[in-house]
């Protein structure tokens, strides 16, 4: 019997018509035997409602925070990707879609040991392989020991073929959401082109302020101010109605879309923003409550105290960790 994540719609107002069609077939592909036997069930769950997961375990049993309350509080973890092969190149990437190199994998796997300790139940990253790399890579450092499972729902027939039959798989699964809206910055016609060789033909004056203005564009390409638009539009639609049921969030992606998510949450400006600089492999960490994000920075390990002192949610599942490894 097939043993499926759905995503329930909570009512038919909450997302708008035009975020509703971008998902309109997402449905994680482990349908849970308890809802029916009914194969009819068994087919994709049309989004037509916010993203909330339905009450399908995603904890462990004995390691869990309170969710679905006014009162919780959600974990929010955003990572730039490691470094990767153009990164080492110094080339301009974009959307270009380039593996990790391996100091790019080393950070990936050093960001999971940051985070080993904070809750995860679900994951974003976006359409392109060093995203996800680093997503993959940080969770074999988790303390849960889930496995990410990459959602496949760009035909019925991924759909039908990825489906997991196994309850027990799936309480031992964390699902992963790609998206092209969390892609890097597209750089147009700079792509593949070396920084340094690009500066001296064009000047390093005009690179700079393609680079690093907020509204200006490189030729053919896409402004911090375009990329902020589809990078934040989505998070607003589909990764803050998580976290607004209690859901624990981690988002792996890159410098220009986490930079534009980062401005929403900071309410930074569009000079501020563009002055703001994000290392690869670092992982940033926000506290949802209230609706209001406050940023706690950056972990630095599983032994550092502080980070788990932030919130009594965040010490209590610590805590329940090291009572396990005794």
């Amino acid at each position: 019997m097939a043993a499926t994540f759905i995503y329930q719609p909570a009512s038919a107002t909450d997302l708008p018509p035009s975020s509703s069609r971008i998902f309109h077939n997402l449905s994680l592909r482990f349908l849970s035997p308890r809802f029916s036997t009914n194969a009819s069930l068994h087919k994709p769950f049309p989004l037509r409602g916010s993203i909330s997961h339905s009450s399908v375990l995603l904890h462990s049993p004995s390691l869990s925070l309170s969710h679905n309350s006014s009162s919780s509080e959600s974990s929010l973890i955003l990572i730039r990707h490691g470094e990767s092969l153009w990164n080492e190149k110094n080339l301009f990437t974009g959307c270009c879609d380039v593996p990790l190199t391996k100091r790019g994998v080393e950070e990936a796997i050093e960001a999971g040991n940051r985070i080993s300790y904070i809750p995860v139940d679900v994951i974003f990253t976006s359409a392109l392989i060093r995203a996800q790399m680093t997503a993959m890579l940080a969770m074999t450092q988790h303390r849960q020991k889930k496995v990410p499972i990459i959602i496949h729902d760009e035909s019925e027939q991924a759909t039908t073929w990825t489906r997991v039959f196994s309850e027990k798989t799936t309480e031992q699964s964390i699902p992963v959401i790609t998206a092209w809206q969390l892609n890097e910055r597209m750089y147009g016609e700079l792509q593949g082109l070396n920084k340094q060789e690009t500066a001296e033909r064009y000047g390093k004056e005009k690179v700079y302020e393609w680079r690093r203005s907020y509204d200006i564009p490189p030729p053919k390409g896409e402004s911090l101010e375009m990329c902020s638009q589809r990078a934040v539009a989505y998070f607003k639609d589909f990764i803050e109605p998580q976290l607004k049921s209690g859901k624990h969030v981690m988002v792996a992606a890159h410098g220009n879309s986490l930079r534009s998510i980062i401005m929403y949450l900071d309410r930074l400006t569009s000079q501020e923003v563009t002055d703001l600089e994000l290392s690869t492999g670092i992982p940033l960490l926000y506290i949802y409550k209230e609706g209001k994000f406050t940023s706690r920075g950056s972990p630095v390990g599983p032994t550092e105290a502080g980070v788990y002192a932030y919130t009594q949610s965040l010490a209590v599942y610590r805590q329940q960790f090291d009572e396990l490894s005794h």
